[in-house]
This record gives structure tokens, C-alpha cells and sequence, in this order.
């Protein structure tokens, strides 16, 4: 199972990350998180199906935070090529998307990203609040 959303900035981000993290229960295979300009793209693969009800309380608590996301052809393209193996930083180059974090739900990674950015713009765009 699959869940494709797009969320409007980074606190919205660390929560589903501090909600996977927390929710043990969900088989998390990985989460891929990409920034673009106006906001975030988050992809959940789950190693299983999950049963009706937690499918619906996922989605649930998803639809609070953001919206289902249809992606062009080239983030599809950059999303497969990370799931089949292939390194961030290569499909970065290839697809010109902004890779902040593909494995485990890692708030770091995010954290760290919104700090570097913010600092070499020498403000926070309203998507990194």
C-alpha cells in the first residue's frame, strides 16, 4: 500500500513523522519526503495492507494535514528510482528534485535540510515554517 500526499510546510511534515514513528504498529517499509518551492511530498509505503480500519484512520489522519497527491511524470520517475534502489543524491541530478529524506520516518534529515535552506536564503519561506 501506497499513500502519495502533499503537505503545505514542515511542521505538518514532522508530525506524520512523529506519527509513524509512534505508531508501531503500522509495517512503515519507508517514507520518502521531498521539498519543491510551495510545500512537501511525502510518500508512505507500508511492507503489507493494512486492515479497513487502520487504511481509514491513516487516511483520516492524513486528510487533516494535506491533500492526495497526483505527481507529474517527473517525480513519478524520481520516486520509482529511489524505491528501486537508487541513491538520493543520483536521482537529484536526474529528476532536479529537492530529496530531504528516503528510509525510515527521520525528523533529522528534515530538520537539518529547513535549517541549511533558511540559512542560505537568510529567511524562512512560509513552506519551511
Amino acid at each position: 500500500m501506497e499513500y502519495l500526499y502533499y503537505l503545505a510546510n514542515t511542521s505538518l511534515t514532522l508530525r506524520v513523522v512523529d506519527f509513524l514513528r509512534g505508531q508501531t504498529h503500522l509495517p512503515v517499509k519507508f517514507m520518502t519526503v521531498i521539498h519543491q518551492i510551495d510545500g512537501w511530498i511525502i510518500k508512505v509505503k507500508m511492507s503489507e495492507y493494512l486492515t479497513p480500519h487502520q487504511h481509514g484512520d491513516f487516511r483520516a489522519f492524513m486528510y487533516e494535514l494535506g491533500i492526495p497527491y497526483e505527481p507529474d511524470i517527473r517525480i513519478q520517475m524520481a520516486l520509482w528510482a529511489l524505491e528501486t534502489g537508487q541513491s538520493p543524491l543520483s536521482v537529484m541530478r536526474r529528476y532536479q528534485v529537492a530529496v530531504v529524506s528516503h528510509g525510515s520516518p527521520n525528523r533529522e534529515d528534515i530538520e537539518t535540510f529547513r535549517t541549511q535552506f533558511v540559512r542560505g536564503l537568510g529567511y524562512c519561506p512560509e513552506a519551511l515554517a
